[in-house]
């Protein structure tokens, strides 16, 4: 077994928390240096470790025609310029095992997407790089799923891995949060994240017509489920943040706007202060009390 990394020991021991942030999708070099300034100019205001987030292929959208982003190598350029430009870690999500090897030369954290977080081989190869791995919870499994994704990135001898919580299906076209996800999936002795930004999705809830839909959203309630995660004491918060939403060839209902970005960090991290959530579970005393 391989030791912690650094930055891992360094998003497991955030207080209050670490972020996960950036477009849902890389957009171009120019977008994505500029929007990552931003983010990073306000993480470092609030004190809070910070990991860019952009995916070079979003391979599992609703429709064959919908906009996947630049494609794997020029996503890997585009993300190696960020880190060369602010000096930041990065995330982004794989979908193939041979992404793995060649991507861990600039990844600093692979993201499993929810739809593959039981597929053996590609969190085994993800592990393999010794890359911190972040695995999202399927929006149809229980939290004690994640607990045996988790001991495959372990099984590969890498102990740097996180779960992700991202909604649960409710019904058709709709997802909720249960709390209880959040304090489950500590089972897993890691990093417990939460995605306050796909977790208000509403898969395939927009008809376009002719036959077309799209994955609508509920970014007024985004703020919500932030708060939820962080009484709740998540280690992190993972969000799709935009300068403007709904130009986004991804998701754009759920993105979280640039210009609020702070306000909700700050409030974040004074919910934060007030909880106890973090701490070990309450000790429950069923013994009578005198009246």
């Amino acid at each position: 077994m391989q030791e912690e990394s650094k930055l891992y020991r360094r998003l497991k021991d955030a207080h209050p928390f670490f972020l996960l942030a950036g477009p849902n999708v890389i957009q171009s070099e120019e977008h994505c240096v500029k929007l990552c300034g931003k983010i990073k100019e306000i993480a470092d205001r609030l004190d809070l470790p910070f990991v860019f987030k952009a995916s070079f292929d979003k391979a599992n959208r609703t429709s064959a025609k919908s906009f996947r982003g630049p494609g794997f190598q020029e996503g890997l350029r585009v993300l190696r310029r960020v880190k060369d430009i602010h000096k930041v870690p990065v995330v982004t999500d794989i979908h193939e095992t041979y992404q793995a090897a060649e991507a861990a030369g600039v990844v600093d954290v692979f993201q499993i997407p929810a739809f593959l977080c039981r597929q053996t081989d590609l969190i085994t190869a993800a592990a393999q790089t010794g890359r911190i791995v972040e695995i999202k919870k399927g929006q149809m499994c229980s939290a004690t799923m994640l607990l045996n994704s988790a001991e495959k990135v372990r099984a590969a001898g890498n102990p740097n891995v996180m779960l992700c919580e991202r909604g649960t299906m409710f019904g058709y076209s709709d997802l909720v949060v249960d709390a209880r996800n959040l304090m489950w999936m500590r089972d897993a002795k890691c990093p417990v994240v939460a995605d306050i930004t796909h977790a208000l999705q509403q898969p395939a809830g927009r008809t376009l017509g002719e036959g077309h839909v799209a994955s609508g959203g509920l970014r007024d309630m985004i703020p919500t489920i932030a708060r939820l995660a962080v009484a709740v004491g998540v280690d992190g918060i993972f969000m799709e943040v935009h300068d403007d939403p709904m130009s986004s060839p991804v998701d754009a209902p759920t993105q979280w706007p640039l210009r609020h970005l702070e306000e909700l960090l700050v409030e974040l991290k004074e919910i934060a202060k007030a909880t106890k959530g973090r701490e070990a579970k309450m000790t429950i005393d069923l013994t009578p009390t005198p009246l």
